[in-house]
């Protein structure tokens, strides 16, 4: 049975970082291309960044420059680095695991950026 579980999320001022962590067991991580997603209160779900079995990164345009994806397929774990939040990254964030036609994800941790 494949399970991602995330980690790391809660509330953190305007400003302030946190690092966002995806345990995946089941499954070794090498061939997956890995994600991270949030859904905002009435939004829908959007891809924020991920990574490729390459090492190769991509990121929405709104938060270039201040979060930072990496994968250790090692440990099996996916990370993203989250600095200079702003209260508009207030979401739920999703770690997602796709390869070919296959899809997995997690339950979501909470990220809340309010003074």
């Amino acid at each position: 049975q494949v399970q991602l579980v995330e980690s790391g999320g809660g509330l953190v001022q305007p400003g302030g970082s946190l690092i966002l962590s995806c345990q995946i067991s089941g499954k070794r991580l090498d061939p997956y291309t890995m994600g991270w997603y949030r859904q905002a209160p009435g939004k829908q779900r959007e891809l924020v960044a991920e990574i490729s079995g390459g090492m190769m990164p991509n990121y929405v345009d709104s938060v270039k420059g201040r979060f930072t994806i990496s994968r250790d397929n090692r440990q099996n774990l996916v990370s993203l680095q989250m600095n200079n939040l702003r209260p508009e990254d207030t979401a739920v964030y999703y770690c997602q695991g796709k390869l070919g036609g296959t899809v997995y994800w997690g339950q979501g941790t909470r990220v809340i950026v309010s003074s």
